[in-house]
């Protein structure tokens, strides 16, 4: 079984992603890791750092998004004994608690602006800062930044600095949907599985043949931690040793937000149609009555778009599904 800290995939997109990160691990640059939320970016800076020549350092992880703003600063970069009110103490950020290993930015998109030309700083000079401070501290780290929003975009309207994002984007790698690489559901959910059946003190069960087909059509918005999630439920509930479809909960959900989530362009007018019918009659369970009214058209017209045939007489409906 693989380790914890080692992505599974053996699709041509993730072949192509560990491929770049065993290349950048063995150097000091800096690794800026893009995609949507769940996709495994964690799991993939920890897999650099421990191929890394820092590896005997620490790895420390920041989350910039779930730190408040008015503690992020602390947090990164230290304060010295009264910096300001309550701080009782000396306190050593994670910039420094890092040194000699790898430092985590997590979501370095949601870090406010006061705060970029800090980090900027640390990448440039090497040093960090502390709040109240008389000094700068030499710091060695090597940093590992993700994003699950457009840096691009955010540059172009002013909400991320244009130096830092260069600063970051040394070795950018971007990390592909779950439904961009479908072939590598079973493998996930078989090492998912084995894996949460162990922290969950549940036998570890098999995954039938049907329940994986379930889990491949699925689109997986939340990507790998859906996944996961599903899974957790699964085992949870199971009264069998094989999963079966019934075990799964697969409800909708809406599309993930951020700039990575946007499907694949360009997409036809008809195709979108036809999703929007198939996500209906799957919702309704086949109805064609509550599917037409869900979709907000007549009954007849489903009925027309259902027999739509392409020239070779083959239902379009069908083959989109």
């Amino acid at each position: 079984m693989k380790s914890a800290i080692d992505p599974v995939g053996e699709s041509a997109a993730m072949r192509e992603v560990l491929s770049a990160a065993r290349d950048v691990a063995a150097t000091t640059a800096t690794v800026l890791l893009c995609g949507e939320s769940g996709t495994g970016k964690e799991v993939l800076a920890r897999f650099i750092h421990a191929r890394s020549a820092r590896v005997r350092g620490p790895y420390v992880a920041v989350n910039c998004a779930a730190v408040p703003a008015e503690l992020l600063e602390s947090e990164l970069f230290g304060h010295e004994r009264g910096a300001f009110t309550g701080a009782t103490e000396r306190r050593v950020g994670k910039v420094e608690l890092a040194h000699g290993g790898t430092l985590l930015l997590d979501e370095v998109s949601e870090m406010p602006p006061q705060l970029q030309a800090k980090l900027l700083r640390v990448l440039q000079e090497r040093e960090v800062d502390r709040v109240g401070g008389r000094a700068p501290v030499p710091v060695d780290v090597r940093v590992i930044a993700t994003t699950n929003r457009d840096l691009d975009e955010q540059v172009r309207t002013g909400a991320f600095r244009a130096d830092l994002y260069y600063r970051l984007s040394v070795f950018p790698i971007s990390l592909p949907p779950l439904r961009a690489r479908r072939e590598d559901i079973p493998a996930l959910a078989r090492f998912l599985t084995a894996q949460i059946a162990a922290e969950l003190g549940r036998p570890a069960l098999e995954l039938g043949e049907d329940a994986l087909a379930a889990l491949q059509r699925h689109p997986f918005p939340g990507n790998v931690r859906e996944l996961g999630n599903v899974l957790s439920r699964a085992l949870v509930r199971a009264r069998g040793p094989v999963l079966s479809p019934a075990d799964l909960t697969l409800s909708p959900a809406p599309p993930p937000s951020g700039a990575f989530a946007a499907p694949e362009l360009p997409l036809e007018l008809a195709a979108l149609e036809r999703m929007a019918i198939a996500e209906a009659l799957r919702r309704t369970g086949g109805n064609r009555t509550h599917a037409a009214r869900l979709l907000g058209i007549g009954l007849r017209t489903l009925r027309a778009k259902l027999n739509d045939r392409d020239p070779r007489g083959h239902l379009r409906l069908v083959e989109s599904a």
